[in-house]
């Protein structure tokens, strides 16, 4: 499995204040998050608004796919508070990683925090690198499959229910799923549905 490698002290805090940034150092509290390598060496931290400022620090995150028995995908639907992809549906779980938390230690608590879903075994699929114009993260990407009951109610997620594979398909470079979900199910379909 992928894991963060952490530097013996604490990392440095990036990016690097200037006289027109001057970074975390005004905002004491922030939520940090760690900068990694592609290979998962952990060379910095950053405030978790910074990493989506524009930056383009590379960051880790966790993603947890949800599959019942029936061959069926949980999917959430993301809060309209949400600055990316208000309203569109989603991975059933994912998260930041906090700055010297362990990827399964995330993966436990992001899926507390976004469904009070505990007590699951995760199945580590694969890790890779996503881009967009605003940000640059290493998805570190799981699986679990059991006939879970599952009801999020919080501040993140509008709703969830479970998808069958067509109607998955269906709705693919429809306007209904995040860009990231739709090359993501589309990378690991296969691999989900060998997991039953």
């Amino acid at each position: 499995m992928f894991e963060l490698i952490y530097p013996y002290d604490p990392a440095p805090v990036l990016p690097l204040p200037t006289s027109d940034n001057p970074g975390i150092h005004s905002r004491p509290g922030a939520e940090m998050v760690p900068i990694v390598e592609e290979n998962g060496l952990v060379i910095g931290q950053a405030a978790r608004m910074d990493v989506h400022g524009g930056t383009r620090l590379l960051h880790p995150v966790i993603h947890l796919h949800i599959l019942n028995r029936e061959g069926e995908l949980f999917i959430q639907r993301r809060s309209y508070h949400k600055r990316t992809f208000p309203g569109k549906w989603d991975t059933a779980v994912g998260g930041h990683i906090d700055y010297g938390e362990l990827l399964e230690t995330a993966l436990f608590r992001e899926a507390a925090e976004e469904l009070g879903f505990c007590g699951f075994n995760p199945i580590y699929l694969k890790t890779y690198l996503w881009e967009s114009p605003r940000e640059r993260e290493l998805i570190n990407v799981f699986a679990t499959v059991g006939n879970f009951s599952l009801d999020p109610h919080n501040d993140e997620v509008l709703e969830g229910r479970y998808w069958s594979m067509e109607e998955i398909e269906a709705s693919i470079g429809k306007g209904v799923f995040t860009p990231n979900f739709e090359q993501e199910f589309t990378a690991i379909k296969d691999t989900l549905l060998s997991l039953l």
